[in-house]
């Protein structure tokens, strides 16, 4: 049986160049080669969890333009359903702007357009998308109202909640209340634990502060996941790094899609483990997400 993932997110296109290193302030540098990809974190990770064998709702805005065309054409064709995905006539489709590094380090500007005219009466509009849903993932390229909207209305209706506080804001314990699943990385811990250097240390006041169960991705070592009867840190797979963009959303989408299958908690990381190692070994954000044979076939490969 497929479960049935909600995705409230963004929708970006990626404009990507590469450049021997990033530029200092002021500089300008002769990049390589240039290319655009469909992102935006929650087209991402609806994308991901369609390839890993979800049913997956989304709902978000684009504009009526053809970057917008082509995002939903591209998410369409992953499986995702679109029909809560509203066409915005007065914003442009979010953009952004990413230069990668030699070593496949990003760093990224956005243009959320679109994006942040996403409000909590959409998320009422697309109510139906709820129906019969076993989790709802999200993350922070929408309006925080937005956000706490669909939180509330899934915990109206039963429905786990899993939040990737990405980009890093300052949240509202009212939203945090909400959420039963934390995945931030370290640098989004360190905003949320009010500055909190030690990443052990800043994961337990999370937790003191209400957190039900977080997991922190931790790049190349790995993932630390604190519950309440458990701590463990769950080692990185060791690949071939080619472009680091969208392995948060591999993670995420790949937690997700194994905690709506019932597997558990520590099993879940695995999964985001693997996911988002398959993610960085791939130019592309969502053309770097793996389907769920690949998936099986690299833990299987490792004897997982």
């Amino acid at each position: 049986m497929n479960h049935t993932l909600v995705v409230v997110g963004s929708l970006n296109m990626d404009l990507v160049v590469r450049a021997p290193r990033h530029p200092r302030p002021g500089e300008t540098l002769i990049g390589s080669q240039f290319q655009t990809f469909p992102g935006g974190k929650g087209a991402n990770q609806a994308v991901a969890a369609a390839r890993l064998g979800a049913r997956v709702r989304m709902i978000g805005r684009v504009g009526q333009d053809a970057f917008g065309d082509a995002l939903l054409q591209t998410a369409r064709q992953d499986g995702v359903d679109t029909t809560f995905i509203r066409r915005d006539p007065h914003a442009a489709t979010g953009v952004a702007l990413i230069t990668l590094d030699e070593a496949g380090q990003n760093t990224i500007v956005v243009a959320s357009g679109a994006n942040m005219q996403v409000s909590p009466q959409d998320i009422e509009q697309a109510a139906a998308a709820f129906e019969g849903a076993s989790l709802l993932l999200m993350q922070l390229e929408c309006p925080l109202e937005a956000v706490e909207a669909a939180a509330e209305l899934a915990r109206r209706r039963g429905i786990p909640v899993v939040l990737n506080p990405a980009p890093a804001r300052p949240l509202p314990q009212s939203l945090l209340a909400k959420v039963d699943y934390l995945l931030p990385n370290q640098h989004e811990l360190h905003l949320l634990a009010e500055g909190e250097a030690d990443y052990h240390t800043a994961a337990a006041r999370l937790m003191s502060n209400g957190v039900r169960n977080l997991v922190v991705t931790l790049g190349e070592e790995g993932a630390l996941l604190v519950a309440p009867h458990t701590q463990e840190k769950l080692a990185a797979f060791k690949v071939p790094v080619v472009d680091t963009v969208a392995a948060g959303d591999a993670f995420a989408a790949a937690f997700s899609v194994a905690l709506a299958e019932g597997k558990s908690l520590r099993e879940a990381v695995l999964w985001g483990n693997a996911a988002g190692a398959i993610a960085v070994t791939r130019p592309g954000a969502q053309p770097s997400m793996p389907n769920r044979e690949e998936l099986i076939h690299f833990l299987k490969e490792r004897g997982l």
